[in-house]
């Protein structure tokens, strides 16, 4: 399948291949102002834009290729509540004070995904529920004592399943049960972007496409330049996460960026797809270095995994994952698999989300360490609060601890990278 004029800039992805059609928005060209400017049109700088435009605020978003670019166009597509770091580690790690707060927000995300696709009717194939999936059974006592913990925080839509019943929904041998989130779920990513992108020209928001900003004055009056422009605001919101690049240095040696892979297979026979996850829910695996899958709107199995740290382009995609997919649904041995890609996230020593200030007037958002999609969508209502005014719980994030890895990014990658290894054969070995 080829991919649209309008779609370029895009990798080549399922997702350009199937976006919704859309005119490119235009190149800034000249000198603007506005209350906002929003550095980056991926998840954390839409919802940003967004919620603020919602508030009164006017907000021009400048992206530096297409709306959608990076991961926020290109990840699995799941709904998965939570942060890279669960309610147990956040209560072990952090005071009650900070970690709390945190607890509390860790099913939000999600649901302003669903609110968003509600209000502004955007098409982007949503389907609820979404299982974790133990491969062994110290995996599946986590997920009780999980189970457990969401309860408490008011999530009653959670089922533990046995080896029995997870084939209800999954077919294949590899697990001896799982967590059913019926809160969770899954969505065609790249027109989640899009229309909200659409929601906010529709509230009098502006969006300038392929204006890559070169550089930033961060004083009172913040300004963003780009090499035909600039805008001028009373606040900016610096949202291009794993692709800022180094715009802001003290940003950069935060967090480095890592590569996840993803392939899509031909179109299957709907009695096909129907047959591998009957109940059309997403899934992820327990593993340190997982695989997640489901199926798409128009029946092809995705199936994505793996980890590139250092966010290059592995050589040859679907020679990572076939061996996984295969091995999880072995009915599809052979089969063509037509679209493959990776994307890149921002991994933190933490594990949790990077938010903060420079001054009172910018503000970054960054770091969510593969839980971007329902946290970037927290984030931006916690920035546009802020900007209101309300700042207690975007501080909530602020106030943790961000440590840079040791021995800068140039050391950090081959340091996670042995360290991934290790947890991949302690998963192998079913530890």
């Amino acid at each position: 399948m080829s991919i649209n004029h309008q779609n370029q800039g895009h990798v080549d992805s399922y997702y350009a291949a199937s976006a919704n059609s859309k005119t490119p928005y235009p190149q800034l060209d000249g000198h603007l102002q506005a209350d906002v400017v929003v550095v980056g049109g991926g998840y954390s700088g839409l919802s940003s834009a967004l919620h603020l435009a919602e508030l009164g605020f006017s907000v021009i978003v400048l992206e530096a290729s297409r709306i959608g670019f990076g991961a926020s166009g290109r990840n699995g597509g799941q709904i998965v509540n939570s942060y890279s770091r669960d309610v147990d580690t956040l209560r072990a790690k952090y005071k009650k004070e900070l970690a709390e707060p945190l607890c509390e927000m860790i099913f939000e995300g999600g649901d302003i995904i669903r609110e968003r696709i509600n209000t502004y009717n955007i098409k982007c194939d949503l389907k609820q529920g979404g299982i974790f999936a133990a491969k062994t059974h110290k995996q599946l006592k986590g997920l009780a004592h999980t189970k457990k913990a969401w309860e408490a925080l008011g999530n009653n839509q959670l089922q533990l399943l046995d080896s029995a019943a997870i084939r209800e929904h999954v077919d294949t041998d590899l697990y001896v049960g799982g967590l059913l989130d019926n809160r969770s779920g899954h969505i065609h990513p790249l027109n989640l972007a899009l229309g909200e992108a659409d929601a906010l020209i529709r509230l009098g928001g502006q969006i300038f496409e392929m204006s890559p900003v070169e550089r930033i004055d961060k004083g009172d009056s913040p300004v963003a330049y780009t090499k035909l422009g600039s805008v001028k605001a009373k606040f900016m919101v610096l949202a291009g996460n794993a692709y800022l690049g180094n715009l802001e240095p003290k940003l950069t040696t935060k967090a480095i960026p890592c590569g996840t892979q993803v392939v899509t297979t031909e179109q299957l026979d709907p009695e096909l797809a129907r047959s591998l996850l009957p109940t059309d829910v997403c899934v992820e695996d327990c593993n340190y270095l997982l695989d997640y899958y489901r199926l798409t709107g128009d029946n092809r199995l995705l199936f994505g995994g793996g980890v590139v740290y250092g966010a290059r382009d592995p050589d040859n995609i679907e020679r990572l994952l076939r061996p996984n997919l295969e091995k999880t649904f072995p009915q599809l041995k052979g089969i063509k698999l037509d679209y493959a890609w990776t994307g890149n996230f921002l991994l933190t020593y933490s594990r949790m989300p990077q938010f903060g200030r420079f001054g009172n007037s910018v503000y970054y958002l960054q770091g969510y360490s593969g839980h971007g999609v329902t946290c970037t969508h927290l984030a931006g209502k916690l920035v546009a609060e802020a900007i209101n005014g309300q700042a207690k719980r975007f501080d909530a994030f602020a106030n943790l601890p961000q440590f840079s890895f040791p021995g800068g990014r140039n050391f950090a990658i081959p340091m996670s990278a042995m360290g991934a290894a290790w947890y991949g054969l302690r998963d192998k070995l079913g530890f």
